[in-house]
């Protein structure tokens, strides 16, 4: 369920910068998913068609590209993709790491008429 509110942040954020951009219509919204960001992309997309009905980004696409979570070993300085929920260093077996990548979430573009 906390897809809905960030799905009302990102049509906020698109109906903003679509209005002072002079757009008309929105057509698309790019965004940038992280892995442990924990968002599933059909919900989103189906809070997104829901709320943005009689707005000018209504029947927008939107278009997601996922990130893979990347991990920086502490001990070795290693880094590495984990494997499921296997989060050891492939080089010395430490656990966890730096979070690299994974976590992002955020509109990279927005695409108006």
């Amino acid at each position: 369920m906390h897809e809905l509110s960030v799905t009302e942040s990102v049509l906020r954020i698109a109906l903003e910068h679509g209005q002072r951009a002079g757009a008309r219509r929105i057509t698309a919204v790019q965004l940038v998913i992280g892995d442990m960001a924990g968002f599933v992309n059909d919900s989103i997309q189906f809070y997104f068609d829901l709320l943005s009905r009689g707005t000018p980004a209504e029947g927008a696409q939107l278009r997601f590209e996922r990130v893979a979570t990347r991990l920086r070993c502490r001990q070795c300085g290693c880094e590495f993709a984990p494997e499921g929920t296997d989060w050891r260093c492939p080089q010395c077996q430490a656990w966890a790491g730096e979070v690299l990548a994974g976590k992002e979430f955020y509109i990279d573009s927005i695409e108006i008429e």
